[in-house]
């Protein structure tokens, strides 16, 4: 999953990218609501943590243009943050196209839950559980296993081969991207190449592949989850 966090306070935005980066997201950050207005026209997210308080653009303003359909992502979900706590703000906030809203300060594990609430809501998800034949996974818990016979078996999973897996459900039994995974995976940051992709589609193979779910490569797009015949 790749969000847009725009925090003008770099301390601040230190520690949440590291919180988010450490659940597993691939966070870029943006410090003005003029560059992630830029950002936003030319580049998708699954998701945007937006600063109210922002210096020129404030985070209301950037939020109402990030609506606008000639935006990448018009309708990903958008968390804002503040330091105000006026009733007004959290409803202009809301009103403007915000999804939820966190007053600062706040506690990272409320963050993550929350974030994790409005990007199921934003994929039609009526359960916390992803699933594919026997393969479920648990977004809430962190948790992904498969069942057979009536028993269940803990998969083991790092947290990028989860984000690929991730990426891989909400798309099933569409292909996924290859490209969108490279972006979920790193966002801005380019110590990952093209091919460490295929290096974490390999892992996830060879621990699905004996649950009966392959991994099947779609020449020049990405990869597609199927059920193994027999």
């Amino acid at each position: 999953m790749r969000l847009l966090l725009v925090e003008d306070d770099v301390m601040v935005a230190s520690g949440i990218k590291l919180g988010l980066s450490d659940a597993g997201y691939a966070v870029d950050w943006v410090g003005s609501g003029e560059r992630a207005e830029e950002v936003l026209r030319v580049e998708s997210f699954d998701a945007a943590i937006i600063d109210i308080g922002l210096p020129a653009m404030d985070g209301l303003e950037l939020t109402r243009r990030l609506r606008r359909p000639d935006m990448a992502s018009p309708s990903m979900p958008v968390l804002i943050l503040t330091a105000r706590d006026a009733l007004h703000d959290r409803v202009q906030g809301l009103d403007l196209g915000a999804d939820d809203y966190m007053v600062k300060p706040f506690e990272l594990p409320e963050l993550l839950a929350r974030l994790r609430a409005l990007l199921r809501r934003s994929q039609a998800a009526t359960t916390a559980v992803l699933s594919f034949g026997p393969l479920e996974l648990d977004t809430a818990g962190r948790r992904a296993s498969v069942r057979a016979d009536g028993s269940e078996q803990v998969i083991e999973l790092g947290p990028r081969e989860w984000t690929v897996l991730e990426y891989l459900l909400i798309n099933a039994p569409k292909p996924a991207s290859k490209d969108k995974l490279l972006q979920a995976l790193t966002g801005w940051d380019k110590e990952i190449t093209p091919n460490a992709v295929e290096v974490y589609v390999s892992r996830l193979r060879g621990k699905l592949e004996p649950h009966g779910v392959a991994l099947r490569s779609i020449r020049g797009f990405g990869y597609r989850l199927e059920l193994q015949a027999g």
